[in-house]
């Protein structure tokens, strides 16, 4: 990756927060959940129409860009009607051949707004689904699986490193992404790690790697569950214990049935909750061998919060169902509006530009995952 691809893709991830010009309400956004906000609009005048209304310039940042992912889920929803198949693979693909919108112009930010923000609004609503006896019925398993999951992908990747020759941050930076929540973890994980270039460089290069394969993985993997004879509870746990980030977890789901898709976001959620943990334990390991305090600040999934006390309030009964059937339908048009903006932002040829080794050490983490979770769906669960 030269440096011309680098500083592309650098501004892809995000633009920095409190730029000069741009409005406070855009600074908030950009640190949204201490791990990632939106790509920040060009600068333009907000309309005097816009302007009385609360958030006026983040509404004007990312309506057109939001509009153009909505637009394509419903275009999406229409033909899963008309022909039968999964709406979140029709918003996948349709969303991949409007890709230039995300190259440049006013719908970067919007895009970027929908695949991160109103999929966390969708994520966190889908508790209305789903209830603490359903996630006490799969018993212990899956949460002893995610916690030896993200150990020992997270070992393994900062090892396969060092014998690639590659830099053994990233190895810990892809590990940590294939194992907790894709571009989330690499960019949280990133945070508490000793600032140099090279260190911006591991972390852009496995947010384009775990990225991509990601997106394969949530075509490949339904398939391959179906091919094994799976149940959808087994489904489920495959997909949520194995695809990286939670988008293509909850589209690959839902292809299957909604029990599948409940049951892979609950395994998901497992994953994201270990960040904290893993991302305080780096920072402590990187504070000793500094020997001083690390000031990092931790990244604070809100959108998970927001989904545990959703499934708490829908165990209670507490939930009317009018409200519950709502907040369902709104978290479904969430998710493909997500997916719809995530397939936008998907440019395979970008993997090619990394080299041949940190692909392989992100390959083979995401096999080693895999194995692992076959290993406990056969043997254990």
């Amino acid at each position: 990756m030269n440096e011309e691809e680098l500083e592309k893709a650098r501004r892809r991830l995000a633009a920095p927060a409190g730029a000069a010009g741009q409005p406070t309400t855009l600074d908030a956004l950009a640190s949204l959940d201490s791990m990632e906000g939106i790509a920040q609009a060009e600068k333009s005048p907000v309309p005097a129409l816009l302007r009385r209304l609360p958030g006026a310039a983040l509404v004007h940042a990312v309506y057109p860009g939001l509009l153009v992912a909505l637009t394509i889920g419903i275009a999406s929803a229409w033909l899963s009607t008309r022909y039968g198949a999964p709406v979140m693979l029709f918003a996948l693909l349709l969303g991949m051949a409007f890709h230039f919108l995300h190259e440049e112009g006013r719908c970067v930010a919007g895009i970027e707004f929908a695949a991160r923000n109103v999929l966390r609004l969708g994520v966190a609503l889908l508790g209305v689904r789903i209830t603490i006896e359903q996630i006490a019925g799969l018993g212990p398993g899956p949460v002893l699986m995610v916690v030896a999951g993200v150990a020992t992908t997270i070992l393994a990747g900062w090892g396969l490193a060092r014998l690639l020759g590659l830099r053994s941050t990233l190895g810990i930076v892809s590990g940590g992404a294939v194992a907790i929540c894709g571009a989330s973890a690499a960019l949280a994980i990133s945070s508490v790690l000793p600032r140099n270039p090279a260190l911006e460089r591991d972390t852009i290069l496995t947010v384009v790697a775990v990225t991509t394969l990601s997106t394969v993985a949530m075509v490949l993997y339904p398939p391959i569950a179906a091919m094994l004879g799976f149940s959808d509870t087994q489904a489920g746990i495959f997909l949520g214990g194995t695809i990286h980030d939670v988008a293509q977890v909850v589209g690959a789901g839902y292809m299957i049935s909604a029990e599948a898709g409940e049951v892979s976001t609950y395994v998901k959620l497992l994953r994201v909750a270990m960040l904290l943990p893993v991302v305080f334990i780096i920072a402590l390991i990187v504070a000793r061998g500094a020997g001083r305090v690390a000031g990092a600040r931790l990244p604070l999934p809100l959108f998970l919060f927001g989904f545990a006390l959703l499934v708490g309030l829908n165990s209670t009964g507490l939930l009317p169902a009018a409200l519950a059937s709502f907040g369902a339908d709104l978290s479904r048009w969430c998710l493909v509006t997500a997916i719809a903006a995530l397939g936008m932002k998907t440019a395979f040829r970008e993997l090619a530009v990394v080299g041949w080794r940190p692909v392989a050490l992100i390959m083979a983490e995401t096999g080693w995952l895999f194995a692992l979770v076959l290993a406990a769906l056969f043997l254990v669960l």
